[in-house]
């Protein structure tokens, strides 16, 4: 069965990366939906030059905007990226040929992340399986916000797509600490929201058991100096996180 393909992006400011992102499915886009966080910089202006179906919506967390995202797509079968994603040419090939035979409910994919300039193929970041392509009808993005997840529906079915789906991440560490201290924040705030604490346990053993894990376990070591930072911010990561909802809960401290 032949099918129409609707790509739909959420965007904040990303005229670093909207337009290669947009560059990369030009053949394989019957519809483009951008669903925009009212972004600051020239984002709109680029993705009004690809004559987009460009809308305006405040952020609902990424859970919710993606949600509402993919309903205001034109057609049923769903392509869903971030802005600083690229659709490489052997998955744009291999999207193509499922356009043209669609079987599976929904498509995983491998997603290859470039971190300040370098491939990483280790590190538990690759293969970093997504499913990104689907029938809207059979799938909802779920998760613990911020790391959403595309959740398929009872009896949905599922293949995967070769090819890689780059991700060109963090472009300097200051980059990544400003993440880290945005993404921690909301994952903070979920946790104690649903009532969970943070032991002095986990404050402990967690931090130093995810550098463990992603440097040595998951061959971080061999992504070089790269790998390095990974693993060492992933852990300061951990620790931030565990630290705001312990002091949140324990003192009331905002997060």
């Amino acid at each position: 069965m032949s099918v129409k393909l609707s790509v739909v992006i959420i965007t904040l400011n990303e005229e670093k990366n909207i337009g290669r992102c947009l560059d990369s499915i030009k053949n394989i886009a019957d519809d483009i939906v951008i669903v925009d966080s009212f972004s600051t910089d020239r984002t709109k202006e680029i993705c009004l030059s690809y004559g987009v179906n460009f809308l305006e919506q405040a952020f609902l967390g990424h859970i919710n905007q993606k949600n509402f995202a993919i309903a205001q797509a034109r057609y049923t079968h769903i392509l869903s990226l971030d802005a600083d994603e690229v659709v490489s040419e052997k998955l744009r090939a291999s999207i193509l040929k499922i356009k043209l035979n669609w079987k599976a409910d929904a498509y995983q994919m491998s997603r290859l992340t470039n971190y300040c300039g370098y491939w990483i193929r280790h590190s538990a970041w690759y293969p970093d399986l997504k499913v990104r392509l689907f029938n809207r009808t059979k799938v909802r993005w779920g998760g613990q916000n911020p790391h959403d997840k595309i959740i398929l529906s009872p009896g949905a079915t599922q293949d995967y797509l070769a090819g890689d789906l780059l991700h060109y991440s963090y472009y300097s560490v200051k980059q990544h600490l400003d993440q880290i201290n945005f993404f921690t924040g909301i994952a903070a705030k979920e946790m104690k929201e649903k009532g969970k604490n943070a032991s002095l346990w986990q404050l402990l053993f967690k931090p130093p058991f995810r550098f463990v894990y992603m440097y040595f376990f998951r061959l971080g070591f061999l992504d070089g100096f790269a790998g390095f930072c990974i693993a060492g911010l992933s852990s300061y990561a951990v620790l931030v996180k565990y630290l705001k909802l312990y002091l949140a809960n324990k003192n009331e401290v905002p997060i």
